[in-house]
């Protein structure tokens, strides 16, 4: 007998650009109370990626949870799984990486397509098509429906999402603009840029479009009044003066002239960013890898969101060794054309892996910027100095290795196209409006990959068998794969065979990755003074079962503990970082918890040394 037919799946439906809805097929989907709402539209912001517990918890109830915040939220996002279930999606939200994601494809949700379509149509303006750019990003912008998620701004996490988007927006309007002109189509651009300009009267990219376009349709007096009243609101506001692009504009139009002579349209500062950094313009950052490897998806994603000048603080998350300050460094250095005010790093942490004091850092940024340091014992004035030069300039800033949100949220422009990339171990949950990405260990090619540029690839490939041995104990993290390859590049004498076995013994591994200054050991030992002593406790106990990967059930039988108290404290290490669910969840009590390579071997090491047992973990 012929098996049925699998029916097809009945295909859901979000908007965010506009009013929140949700429908499934012809029928609406139940959306709930406000607080539900509010889960959803956090949700549907970030689709397809994981959104941290804590972000969640400041969308609902900002900086005064109440205890029972963490069950009310469970009961919100069981509601809504329900809600999908109903319509034949329930496994679309699942718990992972510390927090709830909603997987959606591309024409799902409103807000995706919105982005998918405008990088679309910035291709296509890339590859000398202004008519197929200037279609898609009409396309974009009609997906709006008005002012998206009104009902809900009443929450500053949902306000912050939507000021991103807004920003998003007139960059598309912008890409638009300059499309159409190239076309010849100047007289929707003047409508279109004109209304714009009034609620951003500062931009002087769109200023740039508004003034080509009026001067195209012969409106030479009209496009000459919008720069000087965007010059004389610089100068009263900011004490400054239009930039060397847009003022040779005017000039341009002032005697009749061409106006694209040295000027694409719609020009302003981004015509100075398409031809390099400024003069005078500074570059703080540490030297790009010569050999840095792989990462081509994350890599594009990272500055496909900074370079559209929506989005002023992108956060890469991930465990000690993935690499985050590398994939930072290296997307620094490749949008040097995009932020043409000067880039710069600056580390979050001292040598030994303290935090470096708050007034450290805002005095070298200051310092970066010229600004004078106001009086010692005023860190609010120092910040509010620095944030007012940022959000003037096109600058990116790197903050490697951020240890909270309070260290990171002094630093981030209030507007403006500047942007800040921060790294941390732990999630800083806390940080609202953030882009966030979680960067993974490589992939076993990208690890091949690297390994090869550092002994070379006919080493490599004398012994396949033996570099994937030496591969799999590095748990494919960048930092000790790096350290292998380090030292089998300087101890050319030793077989792959000889290390592979070496590595093979987990008491040695970690003083094994170790070449030069290259210290996995090291590494990890900082990363832990960040923990508390019961955590630290904790991880120890959790490094004596059988394996990294475990669940609940597992630890709390091994730990002799009730489960309830030790989800809570599985899911506080989760948020530093040091804990990770490789898993979807399928139901609470199947959740599969993992420690990350190098965390598990210093967990076991530091066990034997300290000769933990495993007893019963504090409630």
């Amino acid at each position: 007998m012929e098996a049925p037919h699998a029916r097809p799946p009945v295909p859901l439906r979000f908007t965010v650009l506009g009013p929140l809805t949700a429908r499934c097929g012809r029928d609406s989907l139940p959306l709930g109370p406000l607080k539900q709402r509010l889960v959803l539209a956090m949700l549907l912001c970030n689709p397809d990626r994981p959104v941290p517990v804590g972000t969640l918890t400041q969308a609902l109830w900002e900086d005064a949870p109440p205890r029972t915040a963490r069950k009310n939220l469970q009961v919100y996002v069981s509601t809504l799984r329900g809600a999908l279930a109903d319509a034949g999606a329930g496994d679309r939200l699942t718990h992972q990486a510390g927090g709830y994601r909603l997987r959606l494809g591309e024409d799902e949700v409103d807000v995706s397509r919105f982005h998918a379509l405008a990088r679309a149509g910035r291709s296509a303006a890339g590859q000398g098509a202004p008519a197929a750019a200037a279609r898609l990003l009409r396309r974009a912008l009609d997906l709006w429906q008005g002012a998206p998620l009104a009902e809900l701004s009443a929450s500053a996490a949902v306000a912050a999402e939507v000021e991103r988007l807004e920003l998003r927006r007139v960059q598309v309007h912008e890409d638009w603009a300059e499309a159409e002109l190239g076309l010849g189509n100047a007289g929707d651009v003047a409508d279109v840029t004109g209304e714009l300009a009034e609620k951003y009267p500062l931009r002087e990219r769109l200023i740039a479009a508004q003034m080509n376009a009026l001067y195209a349709t012969g409106r030479q007096s009209e496009a000459l009044a919008v720069y000087d009243g965007l010059r004389q609101r610089l100068a009263a506001e900011l004490g400054l003066e239009p930039s060397p692009p847009l003022s040779s504009l005017y000039r341009s139009m002032l005697s009749g002239g061409s106006v694209a002579a040295g000027l694409r349209p719609g020009g302003g500062r981004e015509a100075a960013a398409g031809a390099g950094p400024r003069r005078g313009a500074r570059c703080l950052l540490p030297a790009d890898l010569p050999d840095f490897t792989g990462r081509g998806p994350l890599l594009g994603e990272l500055t496909d969101v900074l370079s559209g000048g929506w989005c002023r603080l992108a956060v890469l998350t991930g465990p000690v060794g993935v690499g985050k300050t590398a994939l930072a460094v290296h997307g620094a250095h490749r949008l040097a054309r995009r932020f043409p005010d000067g880039r710069l790093l600056v580390r979050m942490r001292r040598e030994d892996g303290g935090r470096r004091p708050a007034a450290e850092v805002l005095g070298e940024v200051l310092r970066f910027a010229g600004v004078p340091e106001p009086l010692p014992g005023h860190p609010e004035e120092a910040a509010a100095s620095w944030r007012e030069w940022l959000a003037h300039r096109r600058v990116l800033l790197v903050l490697d290795d951020a240890a909270g949100e309070g260290a990171v949220r002094s630093l981030v422009p209030d507007g403006g196209e500047s942007a800040v990339v921060v790294t941390a171990r732990s999630r800083l949950s806390g940080l609202a409006g953030a882009y966030r990405l979680d960067v993974p260990p490589f992939t076993r090619g990208e690890a091949v990959e690297l390994l090869g540029r550092l002994i070379g690839p006919g080493r490599v490939e004398g012994d396949p068998v033996a570099a994937d041995g030496i591969l799999a104990t590095t748990g494919l993290l960048p930092l000790a794969v790096r350290a292998a390859g380090l030292k089998l590049a300087v101890l050319r004498h030793l077989r792959l065979r000889e290390f592979a076995a070496r590595l093979a013994d987990p008491g040695a591994l970690l003083d094994e990755l170790a070449a030069g200054d290259v210290d996995v050991r090291r590494r990890v030992a900082e990363s832990w003074r960040d923990l508390s002593e019961a955590d630290g406790t904790l991880l120890r106990r959790l490094g004596v079962l059988s394996g990294p990967v475990f669940t609940l059930h597992q630890a709390s039988t091994a730990l002799r503990c009730e489960a309830e108290p030790l989800r809570r404290r599985l899911e506080g290490l989760i948020d530093a970082g040091v804990l990770s669910v490789p898993d979807a969840e399928v139901t609470a009590h199947a959740v599969r918890y993992e420690l990350p390579c190098l965390t598990h071997l210093y967990a076991v090491a530091s066990s034997t040394h300290t000769g933990s047992e495993p007893t019963p973990a504090a409630g």
